[in-house]
């Protein structure tokens, strides 16, 4: 069975939250779906891979990358790499 595609807001509303190169998101790893949703004036994004050795930040990356519609390589992590807050720097 083919996985879902993940649920993604337009890319124009999702450059509102985007100040100067970075990006503020809230995330939960090792969900069910995965999903990049704007709530309570946040963006919050849900990926399944697990938190060990990177890989949620790295899905987070991309995920990120692809709702944005730019290349993963202009997407990377800046700050909280334990942390379910992140900072990503985004060049738009």
């Amino acid at each position: 069975m083919a996985r879902a595609k993940p649920d993604l807001p337009d890319a124009k509303a999702l450059h509102a939250f985007v100040t100067g190169d970075e990006l503020r998101v809230r995330v939960t790893p090792g969900a069910r779906t995965e999903s990049l949703i704007i709530v309570d004036g946040g963006v919050q994004v849900k990926v399944r891979a697990k938190p060990q050795d990177g890989a949620a930040n790295t899905a987070v990356e991309a995920l990120v990358a692809k709702a944005l519609g730019i290349p993963k390589s202009r997407c990377t992590l800046l700050r909280g790499a334990t942390s379910r807050e992140k900072v990503l720097r985004v060049s738009l």
